[in-house]
Order: structure tokens, then sequence, then C-alpha cells
């Protein structure tokens, strides 16, 4: 499964959803999500998937029995993941949507709904705290891929974190290599998150 997961992510990147570097690298890099998380979730998804990382990896590597949701706004991506979504024979639990965070965010059939939503490079993180929190049931908890030479306490500040009902912000080092910070949901989200489409980028909360 490891071949069919370079291949497809070789392809992902040759479409220009993945970024440079070796295959094999970006395969560790999803790995390390994983460490993050102290059990297998019921229900995950990958925000801002278009790239297949860190979902198609965790689906296929990870927690056999989750039922995961790839969402993504770009058509093109999530055709490039439905497609992959086929090749790996995940069709049975993993489903791919085209849609906007803001308006998923806000769909009954998904907030509140998930114990796990990993982010790898949907945006800053008032964009993807705004945009995922709302998705989370209570105990679930957002990882986040994260620079490595900056503190999560000044990235989350606590104030802003606690206001869309997470604890603070904790950081995980795999390998001293992959940077992630771990949020996990003590509160349900207030009602007006996530904002209209457009806003948490055009008005971050922090």
């Amino acid at each position: 499964m490891t071949l069919e997961l370079i291949e497809l992510l070789t392809e992902s990147r040759q479409r220009g959803f993945l970024g440079p570097g070796p295959v094999e690298a970006h395969l560790d890099h999803a790995r390390a999500f994983a460490v993050a998380v102290p059990g297998a979730p019921r229900r995950a998804l990958d925000l801002g998937a278009g790239g297949g990382l860190p979902g198609l990896v965790l689906a296929v590597e990870h927690w056999p029995e989750t039922e995961w949701v790839f969402l993504d706004a770009q058509q093109k991506r999530t055709d490039f993941l439905r497609e992959a979504v086929h090749a790996l024979d995940l069709e049975g639990r993993v489903s791919v949507i085209t849609e906007r965070a803001e308006v998923g965010g806000r769909a009954p059939e998904h907030r509140g709904t998930y114990d796990l939503v990993v982010s790898r490079s949907f945006g800053p993180p008032a964009v993807v705290l705004e945009c995922a929190a709302p998705l989370l049931q209570v105990g679930g908890r957002l990882v986040v891929s994260e620079p490595p030479t900056t503190s999560v306490d000044d990235r989350w500040p606590a104030e802003a974190v606690a206001a869309l009902g997470c604890s603070p912000a904790a950081s995980v080092v795999v390998g001293e290599t992959f940077h992630l910070a771990c949020l996990d949901l003590v509160a349900p989200a207030p009602e007006r998150f996530p904002r209209r489409v457009g806003i948490p980028t055009k008005r971050p909360l922090f």
C-alpha cells in the first residue's frame, strides 16, 4: 500500500497539489499526526485535504475502522481525492466533499460530529480554529501542522482559543522534525462561528 500511496502523492505533486521535497518526507509528516492522537477516532475530518495529506496516509495506515471526510473547496483537488480514494479501495469509509469550510461547519451533518480534525496547510491559526472548532464534538481534538521555529503560545493565544471552546494549545514534536499543535474542544463552539464565507480570512479573530 505504501507504494500505491507514493504513486498517488507523486501524482498529487505533478498536479500542483503537493509541495516540493521527497514524497517519503511528506509521508513521514502525515504519519506524525497519528502520534498526537491518543486513540483511534470514530469519525475524522481532514480540513483542506486537497493534496491528500495527512488524510490519505492516516486512512490507509492507521485506524482501519475510522470514518473519514476529506473536505476541500477546490473541485480539481476533490476530483483527485476521489480518484485516490477509489484507487486505494477506501470508498466504504472515506467521503470527499467539495465545500467551503465555513459552510461545512454549519451543516447539521458535520457540525459537532467529529472527534478528530486534522489540518496540514489550510491557513493561519485563526482561520483553522474558527473553521475546525465547530466541526468537533466536545472532547474532540484538532491537530495542526506547525512551523518549527514558532511558539504555540504565540500562534494560538489562550484567550482566543478559549473563546472558541478549546483548551490551550499543546505542542507535540515528532522525531525533532515535525511540529504539531493539539487543541481539545472542552465546550461547544459558539453558534456564531464559523462566520460567513471568506470572513474568517478577511477578519481573523486573532
